[in-house]
């Protein structure tokens, strides 16, 4: 060290952004699936269109499309060769389906729910399964705000009137055209799941004065004074407070039709339903059973538990005040381009890295049996991560059970059970009990770990059920 008395200049700060960057783009790792020298192939499995992902992966894999809706469509070729896929949510992955594919060692889901990938299998047999989340948040919330708004204003059925050349100008022709709207102010919608595009909707919902309640057993405490909204604790309590009811959870084996014949009987009578989720949540002959009895008196579904859909064909071909789109809550120009830019990007992590640890969003990594180096990126040997940001918490390290039960006398017999499974206790009459399970989508603070985790490679992704898992 100098003695002059002189300052040394500052060392600028080593980071794991910079230790990154000095990682060549297509230098494979020892475990990747590029390790081997050929060059791979990434197929697009439900679409026809790769002029986005193309650019990105081209220098280094060959991309190919097959546009099939089951896996019976798929040319023999990628299913002895694909090493990387991505899709949509037209095709569906199931145990038998994985089987047929031979050297396949990635799945990148271009949207955020997975539900049409049995992630357990594929990680049994070595697949590691990625989703893209958070790219369309806004576009979800402000598709169900627009879906609330006609609800209570009838937007959409007074411009099909005017479309039908009724006349309307006296207050009585008025009266009639627009029966049924409603004043929004002091009007209470109830969210559940408080995931991105939950609290998306929640600040949007509470510019139009709307009281704002929820319901997430997933959720920390805390979030509900942040965002100046009520938490409630049971999904009868969030059904029987609500004017309107929107969902915003993932699908799974447990919530399957969670809006049903006896969910809908604890709502208000007059509520309003909205889904841009999952078409699974509802039972969509139980919802059409209610809207003609006028128990709820309108809904919006973009996604339906068939699909594509024929509505005239459906068990609500004949339902009245209802708004029903293609799908298509999730799309903008934007989104879009994005989400697929994502997707291609983490192709490309898997692709030149190891996995699980290279890929940012997997979501199965619990189920691949893979040792802890496959974790940690390498640089001479040296883990730039490791020593700085451990895997993400678990999640869930306690029962959500007293969180969904008011009576603590069953609080001993819920956490005795060797499920870890929330469920949401409703009575049938005074002394009868029914249980109906209940998992809701990833929550905030979730989310946010998740994210944090992802950002330096670590994402430990095996929690959730992607909701933010959207209508894609």
């Amino acid at each position: 060290m100098s003695s002059s008395g002189g300052s040394n200049p500052k060392k600028p700060r080593i980071d794991s952004t910079s230790l990154l960057s000095a990682i060549p783009s297509r230098m494979p790792l020892s475990n990747g699936p590029g390790a081997s020298g050929a060059r791979p192939l990434v197929a697009l499995l439900d679409g026809r269109d790769c002029t986005i992902e193309m650019p990105i992966l081209k220098d280094m894999a060959t991309v190919a499309f097959c546009d099939a809706q089951s896996t019976s469509e798929i040319h023999e070729k990628v299913l002895n060769e694909a090493t990387a896929a991505l899709v949509w949510h037209a095709i569906t992955l199931k145990k038998e389906d994985l089987a047929k594919f031979k050297a396949l060692k990635l799945i990148v889901r271009i949207g955020s729910a997975y539900d049409n990938i049995d992630i357990k299998a594929a990680g049994d047999q070595g697949i590691a399964v990625s989703n893209i989340p958070s790219q369309y948040v806004e576009e979800m919330a402000d598709t169900t705000l627009s879906m609330i708004l006609n609800l209570y204003r009838r937007t959409a059925w007074l411009a099909q009137t005017v479309k039908e050349g009724k006349r309307v100008s006296t207050p009585e022709q008025i009266r009639e055209a627009a029966a049924g709207c409603a004043r929004i102010r002091n009007e209470t919608l109830g969210i559940v799941g408080l995931g991105q595009v939950g609290m998306a909707v929640a600040v949007r919902a509470k510019v139009f004065g709307f009281n704002v309640i929820f319901f997430d057993p997933y959720l920390s405490d805390g979030i509900d004074k942040v965002l100046g909204i009520t938490r409630v604790f049971t999904l009868q309590d969030l059904l029987y407070r609500s004017d309107c009811v929107t969902l915003h959870c993932s699908l799974n084996e447990h919530n399957h039709h969670l809006i049903n014949d006896f969910t809908i009987k604890q709502m208000r009578p007059g509520a309003f339903l909205v889904n841009v989720s999952r078409g699974g949540l509802v039972d969509e002959t139980a919802l059409a059973v209610a809207l003609k009895d006028g128990r709820i008196r309108g809904a919006a579904l973009d996604v339906l538990e068939n699909e594509p859909y024929n509505l005239a064909a459906g068990p609500l071909k004949d339902a009245i005040n209802l708004i029903c789109t293609p799908r298509t809550a999730w799309y903008s120009e934007a989104s879009a381009q994005e989400i697929r830019e994502n997707a291609a990007h983490e192709v490309r992590r898997g692709l030149t890295g190891k996995m699980p640890g290279s890929l940012r969003y997997c979501v199965n990594r619990d189920y691949l049996n893979v040792p802890r180096s496959a974790y940690d990126g390498s640089l001479n040997g040296v883990s730039p991560f490791s020593s700085l940001f451990p895997l993400a918490a678990p999640f869930l390290a306690q029962t959500a059970a007293s969180q969904l039960l008011g009576d603590t006398s069953l609080q001993s017999t819920t956490a005795s059970s060797s499920s870890s499974t929330p469920s949401l206790l409703s009575a049938a009459g005074n002394s009868s009990p029914v249980v109906v399970p209940v998992t809701i989508g990833e929550s905030a603070l979730q989310s946010a770990a998740k994210a944090a985790a992802a950002s330096h490679g670590n994402n430990n992704g095996g929690g959730g059920g992607g909701e933010s898992a959207g209508g894609d």
